[in-house]
């Protein structure tokens, strides 16, 4: 045997493993979005450097805490929210049909990107357009 062959160490498996992490997004209104940093404040004046992960987290496990009968009232209390990324022109002014009308108009306008057509020779030529104004 070769004295000089170095052999790795065994890498021991009952280490904890770290967790699967993923990634999601929602929806949440100012106020409350607005809560969480004024939570993280709180949690900075007790000496505690706090990340909006895991400020959430541990409101999950307050609510894993809580019986049955104390989750259904703060569940309750949440408003629903309709789903998806809010609207920019939404917080602007409501959209109606009359002023969706340009908006219309302006695409419609817009020239078509049309492939050209390629003859048999290999040549391209100009397909007719046929919304012309």
């Amino acid at each position: 045997m070769n004295s000089s062959r170095r052999t790795k160490p065994e890498v021991s498996h009952d280490k904890d493993k770290k967790p699967k992490l993923v990634r999601d997004s929602f929806t949440i209104p100012k106020e409350e979005y607005a809560a969480i940093e004024s939570l993280k404040i709180r949690a900075m004046t007790m000496g505690l450097a706090i990340k909006k992960s895991e400020l959430l987290r541990a409101g999950l496990m307050a609510l894993t805490g809580l019986s049955d009968a104390k989750l259904k009232t703060t569940l309750v209390a949440v408003p629903t929210l309709k789903t998806g990324r809010p609207c920019a022109q939404a917080s602007a002014a409501p959209a109606t049909p009359a002023a969706a009308a340009p908006a219309a108009k302006a695409t419609a306008a817009r020239k078509s990107r049309k492939p050209k057509a390629v003859l048999a020779n290999g040549a391209a030529a100009a397909l007719p357009e046929s919304n012309q104004a």
